[in-house]
This record gives C-alpha cells, sequence and structure tokens, in this order.
C-alpha cells in the first residue's frame, strides 16, 4: 500500500492571502482548515467564522461560550487542507479589518474538494454505493455511526428514478401545499358560513353548539397547534427510534425515514418531505379527524395543521441554510437543532418551536448557548 503523501505547509503570509480574497482558513493547534465551504451554515452565525478567519481557533473549540463537541470536531476534521509551517502559528489576538471580513462575505465560497474524502475503512460503508441496502448490515455499530455526521451527499437507490423520488428541493413543498392550504381554508369558511355546522350534533341536538364562520381563525390556528405536538412526537418516536442491532429492515428503514438525515445533515436535496409521501400521512390524519369531528370541523383543524406542516419544512430548511440574525428566535432556534444534530440526538426534537420538549423533559439546556461576548 502506498503511503500517504505528506500534507502540504502553508505560512502565515499566504494563509493571510487566501482569506483576503475570501476563504476563510482557521487553524488549530497547526493544523490548518479551509471552512470556506461552511461557513454560512455555521449555527454562529457567518460573521463570527469570518472574524476568526486567518486566526487559531483552539481556545473558541474548547469554549466559551461553549465547549465543542466530539461530533463538531470530527466535523472539522473534513476541511484538513494542511499545517502551519513552524513558528507560523496565528494568533486568536490578532486585530481583524471589519471591511475585509464584510467584504469576504460577499464573495461565494466554494469547498475545497479535498474535504469530501472520507476513509471507507473508519466510516463502515462505501460511498461509491447507494448506502440503503449497506446500513442495516452495520448491526449494533449502526445507532453510533449514524449520528456522526459528515458533509457529503448520501445516494440511497441504484434506481435513478427512485432517487430522484427521494429528494426535493425545499420550494417544491410551497408550491405543492400552498395552494392546497388556501383552497382549503376556503372551502372551511365558506361551508361554515352556510350556518350548518354544529358541535357534537352526533350525540344531542339539545346541547350542540353551532361553530360559525368567525371561529374559523381560531380553529385553524388550534389546527397548528396540534401540529406543533405532532411534529414532536414523530420526531422523537419515530425519526429517532432506536432499531434493534439485529433487525436489518429497521435498521434499513430508520436510516430512509430520517437515520440519512442525520448522517448528512446538510444535504440540501433532503431536508422536506417529499410530497407524494406527504400526501399518504396526511391522508392519514384527515381521515383520523373526520372520524373524530363534523366534517367542516375537521376540515378546519386539518388545513390548519397543513398550514402548520409547511411552516415546519419552510423552517427546517432555513434551520439548516439560512443565516438568521444574531439575537432573533430563529438565531435561538438554529442553535438548538444543530445541537441536536451535533451532541443532543436525545433531546431537542422540538423544530418550529422547543414548546413540547418543556413538558416532556427533553429540553436541551440553555447554558449551552451562552452569547458570544
Amino acid at each position: 500500500m502506498a503511503a500517504a503523501p505528506a500534507p502540504r505547509s502553508f505560512s502565515a503570509a499566504e494563509v493571510r492571502a487566501r482569506c483576503a480574497q475570501g476563504a476563510c482558513l482557521v487553524s488549530c493547534r497547526r493544523r490548518l482548515y479551509d471552512l470556506s465551504g461552511f461557513v454560512r451554515l455555521h449555527p454562529g452565525g457567518e460573521q463570527l467564522l469570518r472574524r476568526r478567519a486567518g486566526t487559531d481557533v483552539s481556545a473558541a473549540l474548547d469554549g466559551p461560550p461553549h465547549r465543542h463537541s466530539n461530533n463538531a470536531r470530527r466535523w472539522l476534521e473534513q476541511y484538513y487542507v494542511g499545517e502551519m509551517e513552524p513558528g507560523e502559528e496565528q494568533s486568536p489576538a490578532e486585530p481583524v479589518d471589519e471591511q475585509a471580513v464584510d467584504a469576504a462575505a460577499q464573495t461565494p465560497a466554494r469547498m475545497d474538494p479535498r474535504c469530501k474524502t472520507v476513509d471507507v475503512e473508519k466510516d463502515l460503508v462505501d460511498w461509491q454505493k447507494p448506502l440503503l441496502w449497506q446500513v442495516g448490515y452495520l448491526g449494533e455499530k449502526y445507532d453510533e455511526w449514524v449520528h456522526q455526521p459528515v458533509d457529503r451527499p448520501i445516494r440511497l437507490f441504484h434506481s435513478d428514478f427512485l432517487e430522484s423520488l427521494s429528494k426535493t428541493a425545499w420550494y417544491v413543498v410551497f408550491m405543492v401545499w400552498t395552494p392546497v392550504v388556501l383552497y382549503l381554508s376556503w372551502v372551511s369558511y365558506t361551508s361554515l358560513a352556510q350556518g350548518n355546522t354544529r358541535l357534537f350534533s352526533s350525540f344531542t341536538t339539545e346541547y350542540s353548539i353551532p361553530v360559525h364562520k368567525y371561529y374559523f381563525p381560531f380553529i385553524f390556528l388550534l389546527g397548528m397547534f396540534l401540529w406543533s405536538l405532532i411534529e414532536y412526537l414523530i420526531h422523537r418516536f419515530v425519526f429517532h427510534m432506536k432499531p434493534p442491532a439485529s433487525n436489518y429492515y429497521l435498521i434499513t428503514l430508520h436510516f430512509l425515514l430520517h437515520g440519512q438525515h442525520h448522517k448528512s445533515p446538510f444535504d440540501s436535496s433532503r431536508l422536506v418531505f417529499p410530497p407524494v409521501p406527504a400526501s399518504l400521512v396526511m391522508g392519514f390524519f384527515y381521515g383520523v379527524l373526520q372520524l373524530l369531528l363534523p366534517e367542516v370541523l375537521g376540515l378546519s383543524v386539518f388545513v390548519g395543521g397543513l398550514c402548520g406542516y409547511v411552516v415546519y419544512d419552510m423552517m427546517h430548511y432555513y434551520l439548516h441554510y439560512g443565516s438568521p440574525k444574531k439575537g432573533t428566535y430563529l438565531y435561538g432556534l438554529k442553535a438548538y437543532h444543530v445541537k441536536h444534530h451535533f451532541e443532543h440526538q436525545k433531546s431537542g426534537f422540538g423544530i418550529t418551536t422547543r414548546f413540547w420538549d418543556h413538558p416532556f423533559g427533553t429540553l436541551i439546556p440553555e447554558e449551552t448557548f451562552e452569547k458570544e461576548d
């Protein structure tokens, strides 16, 4: 077996020159990393990494504001490009040119192709082949493997047709379901306006309650609220089930449903739910509501829940690929969700809200999100 090539050496001057051109290189105990392709995805915000371009981030990894997890450190190694020359280590205390930071933020970033190299022996699977048929053989190693994220696209199926059905651009969800929400909202409102809908009318007419059209916004919001609970329950008890190590099929199913997202959390084509399987799930919930509630009332709750689902999928995509402003609600949610992926896989199941993590006791501790000075 041929020996691995010696890592390339970089001078401090070369690093500074690359950073001035828009790259984001950082060092950690002489090891140099090119974060140019990751900078906009960083949960702490792009500007935080831009300010540290060309410096040693060893102290930042150890905290404060928080100590980075083992997964975060493993993730960093994907961007390794070489070593700093002896005596050329960068100081984290060097002054920062704020104008250069702002200019670099406008420069399109491209990830170094060497960052895509993963050791097959260590990673347990052959990334050149579809993963869906491989993961079931990992057995007891699967749970640990799937929660060690990597930055690379995943192929699930041999068939190009099936593979295309498993991928969805974020805007497809909005384009498919928003017209449905608007149409069903109109149908629900106009049906309630006829004045024929009464709650509990199937049990007794003496104590039935008329449901006026003015109640529609509140019923709609109730549907959105119920969706937030369903979102939490599905994420926690279905997506995060731990399949038996001896069951090839349950491991494969888990990877198809959610495991592939945890293995490659920044695969943009797999961050939202494809419309075809989503329609089957929606049909199930619609049927349940029709059994429990009068027809129009059930439809009104359903359309609110459907809107909640669209908001959920859009927000989930944004929490991975967006750069919310520091101090905003979405900034906190992004940090919260990334912590779920990289360190707290058994907690932090809320996506659009942390509300349900409180009563179910799965809230990620707030102290892990101390503010940057």
